[in-house]
């Protein structure tokens, strides 16, 4: 062994780049898909949230519109999963459905809020964590635990501009997810778009009306800009 590495040195070769080679070499062998595993809001969310949304596309007109690829939701779990296993990923998420009965759940929006990416912020409309959502969120997380990998590039989201419009800042919050967005820290909310943070901090002064809401169903989504649920992969089946 010894003899090797002085052959290599000699070769100005560094066990690093070695270790560099390799890893480029693995990523390339398996890809890496960003997902969002998430409940699916019925009829009452959808309109708050696209009222919201029409609202922002007019301080904003290059944010995104709510429409069939930017589906509102409440996620779950954002991760990366290798893109070889999102079979097993779909059918692991229904077990973890067995024996939920979300769309029986009443839950409750009461606030705006926002997470800076300045000089912009991505909007949302809060809901009130309850015990049966972070029960499902934690039942979601440790059984797809196995298929997650630490981190992933542009490549593994959704994209129609070659990656240009994946922030890196959201490379780094899907990556961090679970420390950051679970148990105590889960903050479940519907995104309703994208607006100067200017214009978010009026808005969060203002009087909101809480409303109550259920789930209607539950899927699969692959992320894209600003985290939006861009590209169905699975509509979960288990949710009754």
């Amino acid at each position: 062994m010894l003899r090797f590495v002085k052959v290599l040195a000699a070769c100005g070769i560094g066990l690093a780049s070695l270790l560099s080679y390799a890893g480029m070499a693995r990523a390339q062998q398996d890809p890496v898909t960003a997902i969002d595993v998430a409940l699916e809001p019925d009829a009452t969310m959808i309109q708050h949230a696209k009222a919201d949304n029409a609202r922002l596309l007019k301080v904003y007109p290059n944010g995104f519109a709510l429409n069939a690829t930017h589906n509102p939701h409440v996620t779950l779990l954002q991760a990366f999963v290798r893109t070889a296993d999102l079979d097993e990923v779909y059918a692991t998420a229904n077990k973890a459905l067995a024996g939920e009965n979300p769309t029986s759940w009443k839950l409750k929006a009461f606030k705006y809020y926002y997470i800076p990416m300045p000089p912009l912020g991505v909007a949302g409309i809060v809901i009130e964590s309850t015990d049966d959502l972070r029960r499902l969120q934690q039942r979601i997380i440790d059984t797809l635990a196995p298929f997650a990998v630490k981190t992933g590039t542009a490549a593994a989201f959704m994209s129609t501009e070659g990656g240009r419009d994946i922030q890196k800042a959201l490379i780094d919050y899907v990556a961090n997810f679970v420390a950051n967005g679970s148990g105590e820290k889960f903050n479940p909310h519907v995104t309703t778009g994208v607006a100067p943070e200017t214009y978010l901090k009026e808005m969060l002064t203002e009087p909101f009306e809480p409303f109550t809401f259920s789930p209607a169903s539950a899927s699969v989504y692959q992320l894209g800009t600003f985290g939006t649920a861009r590209k169905e992969l699975k509509t979960l089946a288990r949710i009754p």
